[in-house]
């Protein structure tokens, strides 16, 4: 099968974050059986999902891992032209869910399989599968640390999301944190007897405002980025029940993109000293009972690899370009940069395209990352 054909059968399968990925996993682990490629699974708790990871090659060297997440995210409210769980071809474009975020990349993996078993490897390449990559970066972390335990850790790591196969060497992190306001219900005649949870959020969410502008004063910010420093944004809120009562609850959700050299925790640990410093004494001299509650939804390491490193330097030759840039959009090659193994970001697409109706990828750049792991085999034989 060519990468179209391959990637006409993942886009196939319904991988929405919220469903289960075992359909496309299997599809894979029988492909690779039938080329005599051997795989592992690790599965989540619940075993509705799994990561793959195989190797072709020795395994007692160190290698490359090539790594895509088989996760998409939802079509519900978007209007599609085309079915979104079906490839169509339309103008040298070929759209469906996932086609640019990331199964693009899957399938010229899975398509370079034969390529790599023509010829004996001396350097391994690995296949690493994730999931739940779109709802935080949740399912490769046990992925991770399976790779962590191996005797022989691979050398290098390309993440395959949409860079338009322009080598990429930084993104930001992230952290998302969700906050419960606890006040206290009244009358609203009587307001002041009560703890209005709507309005001390308010209070809170003005503090990361003034903390995001803090963020962007010139001494930290990196022109490497886009925007060039961290940011804070709330992008949920709930409360209330009627006009005519204090509310007593309100929560919100709000997210840190930092830069790498900066850590996101200090950004809700100063959100979280105001709270407990500033606000939750004024409501509790109304009702004792008040509190102020964050708890983590996700969080995910930035990325930073040096131009000047191997790892660097092998992608550049890989890619056919030194031309090295950062992206604003998150990945999990922190995490895979965090147990040592180098890592870059290169892909097939536009995260243009990617989360929207009608996604696609222009037929040229599949055959163009076709071709680029044409070369990685190339150079990684014997």
């Amino acid at each position: 099968m060519n990468s179209k054909e391959l990637l006409a059968t993942l886009v196939s399968f319904d991988t929405t974050s919220r469903e289960s990925n075992l359909q496309l996993i299997a599809f894979v682990r029988e492909y690779l059986a039938q080329l005599n490629v051997s795989s592992e699974l690790i599965f989540n708790e619940e075993r509705s999902k799994a990561n793959l990871f195989a190797t072709i090659g020795p395994a007692d060297v160190p290698g490359i891992v090539l790594s895509g997440h088989t996760d998409v995210v939802p079509v519900d409210g978007q209007a599609w032209s085309v079915p979104p769980f079906q490839l169509s071809e339309r103008d040298g474009k070929l759209y469906g869910r996932g086609t640019t975020d990331m199964k693009g990349f899957i399938a010229s993996v899975l398509a370079a399989v034969p390529g790599c078993l023509a010829q004996p490897l001396r350097l391994p390449i690995h296949i690493a599968l994730s999931y739940d990559e779109e709802v935080g970066c949740l399912g490769v972390r046990d992925l991770i640390a399976r790779l962590a335990e191996l005797p022989c850790k691979p050398r290098l790591c390309i993440i395959g999301e949409p860079t338009q196969l322009q080598p990429v060497l930084g993104h930001k992190g992230k952290l998302a944190m969700r906050c419960d306001v606890h006040g206290a219900a009244c009358h609203s005649a009587y307001a002041p007897q009560g703890v209005n949870a709507i309005e001390y959020a308010a209070e809170l969410i003005s503090e990361l405002g003034r903390i995001g502008r803090q963020l962007q004063a010139p001494e930290l910010c990196d022109s490497r980025f886009d925007p060039p420093f961290s940011t804070v944004q709330t992008g949920v809120i709930s409360g209330g029940k009627a006009l005519n009562i204090v509310p007593a609850e309100c929560r919100f959700d709000f997210e840190v993109r930092a830069l790498p050299d900066t850590d996101p925790q200090a950004v809700a640990q100063q959100l979280q000293r105001y709270a407990q410093q500033e606000v939750l004494p004024r409501m509790r001299t109304v009702a004792a009972g008040s509190d102020i509650r964050f708890a983590e939804l996700s969080a995910y390491p930035g990325l930073t690899t040096d131009a000047q490193s191997d790892a660097a330097r092998l992608i550049a030759d890989i890619c056919g370009s030194d031309d090295f840039t950062t992206v604003a959009f998150g990945t999990e090659g922190g995490l895979f940069d965090s147990i040592g193994i180098a890592t870059v970001v290169c892909g097939p697409g536009s995260m243009d395209q990617g989360h929207k109706p009608d996604e696609f990828i222009h037929a040229t750049q599949l055959e163009a990352c076709d071709a680029m792991l044409e070369r990685l085999t190339t150079m990684f034989r014997m």
